[in-house]
Parts: structure tokens; sequence; C-alpha cells
């Protein structure tokens, strides 16, 4: 065995780096298929509707408040990490919203609030 060691001269944290840059990425990522899929024709009807609006910021307040609502608001990864926990709580409820062309906005459900309000906060933060 030899005793070089070269392919460690980037250091330990190396690795740790790439780590998080792909944490990032797929954060990164999965915010903005969340943003597709709900997120844009959620928002544009917020534009719309103060109360839609006022519902969304209350949902952003509460996902602020659980992430430990830094001062930048939330980063990309934990951002994402709380959308994924909110998915697979409702596909293990079996929650399903109609496609969004048929959505009534007036009359959102809880978990369709919370998913957009988790797209504002994206947008707000830069990571989308």
């Amino acid at each position: 065995m030899s005793n070089d060691t070269s392919f460690t001269t980037a250091g330990p944290g190396a690795f740790g780096d790439f780590s998080e840059a792909n944490r990032r990425s797929v954060a990164r990522s999965t915010l903005n298929g969340l943003m597709t899929w709900l997120g844009e024709p959620g928002l544009a009807a917020a534009r719309e509707s103060a109360g839609l609006q006022a519902m969304i910021d209350q949902h952003a307040a509460a996902v602020r408040d659980a992430l430990g609502d830094p001062e930048h608001g939330p980063a990309a990864v934990p951002l994402a990490g709380y959308a994924a926990g909110v998915r697979d709580a409702l596909i293990e409820a079996q929650w399903q919203l109609p496609p969004t062309n048929e959505v009534d906005w007036a009359h959102l459900e809880w978990p369709a609030l919370r998913l957009i309000a988790i797209c504002a906060l994206a947008r707000a933060g830069g990571h989308i």
C-alpha cells in the first residue's frame, strides 16, 4: 500500500462543502418544482385577493416560526425540508389538490395555503 495521500490534499472539509452544495441544489430544485406546480398560480391569485394574501402571510409567519425565523428568512435547505415534510404528511393522508386550473382560490384548504406560503418565503429569500 502506498503512503501517497494526495487525494486528501483538499482537506477533510472538501466533501462536506460538496455535500452542502448538493443539498442546496436539491433544495432549490424542490422549491422550484413546488413553485411551478402550485406557487406561481397561487401567488398570482393572491395578488388579486387581499384575503388570500393575508392567509398566505399568516402561514408564512408560522413556517418562519417553525424554522427559527432567521434574520433573512429561512435558508433553502430547511425550507425545502419543511416542504417535503408537509408533502409526505399529505401523501400519507391521501390529500389531493385538484389541477391548479380548477382550484377555487377563494376557498383553499390548509395544505395548499401552507405550500404556497413556502413558495412565497422561497421567492422572498432568493431561493427560486
